[in-house]
């Protein structure tokens, strides 16, 4: 269980992630072992050459593994983290989906999947997270 007493008290927290929200990310889905979150792509997540911009797909994957990670009401930050891209989205809208691969006293170690709504995986971000002694503001 979240420390958040339902899904709209995390969506209001996390709407001060304002990076994220301002691109269009919204968190769909959160419970004690999984986060999802998507965006409907839009012209302003393009790059150069009319694709969907690295940066676009990294923000929403990192938005999956902030709401997991700080979920359980211990800030916890992004230590290390790492993506691959695995193709590019063919469909509408992108979806993320974070869960815990170790959940430990002082870090996590969170695999976060990201496809499209055709079902294309289209990243893999593995994100190490360091829990800070303060509580989640």
């Amino acid at each position: 269980m979240t420390h958040f007493a339902n899904l709209d008290d995390a969506r209001d927290y996390f709407s001060r992630d304002r990076f994220a929200t301002e691109n269009g990310i919204v968190l769909d889905a959160l419970d004690a072992d999984r986060a999802v979150t998507s965006m409907t792509i839009a012209d302003r997540h393009r790059n150069a050459a009319g694709g969907v911009m690295g940066g676009a797909i990294f923000t929403l994957a990192d938005f999956a593994f902030a709401a997991l990670t700080n979920g359980r009401g211990r800030l916890t930050v992004a230590q290390q983290v790492s993506i691959n891209y695995l193709a590019a989205p063919k469909g509408t809208r992108l979806v993320a989906t974070a869960r815990y691969r170790k959940d430990g006293r002082t870090s996590c170690v969170v695999d976060v999947d990201v496809a499209d709504d055709t079902g294309r995986d289209v990243a893999q971000f593995v994100g190490l997270g360091f829990k800070m002694d303060s509580p989640r503001p």
